[in-house]
């Protein structure tokens, strides 16, 4: 079954809105984690806007579940961080400095040695690699090269279009990348805008799916649903 990793970002957002500690990061992902989540996700961007460093490093000494840290590692910072934390899987981004949100995969092609080198310094720690990817059989392939474990596809685009009630012109693409993942032995993880609507058809479209990153519409829908049962809806949606 596909693993549900959830995406904290947005709780550590409300709790540096008005300083303090409350909400609670640690505890909110030690509960999302007593709630049936398979694993946490945390994307600590260079000024600190919701996940601090400091949140990394309690996170890490106390979740039991697959520990995921995304993030550029063209930022030095990030790189020391993820190699003195030692989480399950570094999930490497394009982003830009203060990006809003992501909004792209990496172009695999242009940037094919930087990655190689930059996966083999992870991977020599013991760290699991994945990178973000457009579903481009293209970029796919390119992947393979770097010595990537795991892509993650980007999602978003497959939600606006399955928001327009075009299901199969959505998935059609995310369906060609994810079977020349397999071909290539590349593992898949997928994320972004999958939500309680269009999350179930993903899936079961998706051959190999590992693992499912879910943060802003899960946490979202926890407001309306309440947490314990808002993790437990999205399981439901993976099997």
């Amino acid at each position: 079954m596909t693993k549900l990793s959830v995406n904290i970002n947005k709780i550590a957002t409300l709790r540096n809105a008005r300083g303090g500690n409350n909400p609670d990061v640690l505890k909110a992902a030690l509960d999302i984690e007593r709630f049936g989540a398979d694993g946490i996700t945390v994307h600590p961007r260079p000024d600190e806007r919701h996940i601090r460093y400091t949140d990394v490093v309690a996170l890490k000494k106390n979740i039991q579940t697959e520990f995921n840290i995304e993030g550029n590692p063209t930022e030095k910072k990030f790189v020391e961080l993820v190699l003195e934390n030692k989480p399950t899987q570094v999930t490497l981004v394009p982003d830009a400095t203060g990006q809003l949100t992501s909004n792209h995969g990496w172009n695999t092609v242009e940037h094919q040695f930087y990655l190689t080198d930059i996966i083999h310094v992870f991977k020599n720690a013991g760290i699991r690699v994945s990178i973000f990817v457009d579903p481009i059989v293209e970029m796919i392939d390119a992947a393979k090269t770097t010595g990537t474990d795991r892509i993650e596809l980007y999602t978003e685009q497959y939600a606006l279009d399955f928001a327009k009630g075009k299901r199969e012109e959505a998935i059609a693409p995310y369906m060609k990348a994810s079977i020349r993942a397999n071909d290539l032995g590349i593992g898949i993880n997928a994320g972004h805008d999958l939500d309680l609507n269009n999350l179930s058809y993903f899936t079961k479209h998706i051959p190999g799916l590992l693992e499912v990153s879910i943060g802003h519409a899960l946490i979202c829908d926890a407001i309306y649903l309440g947490l314990e049962n808002t993790v437990q809806l999205y399981k439901r949606e993976l099997v």
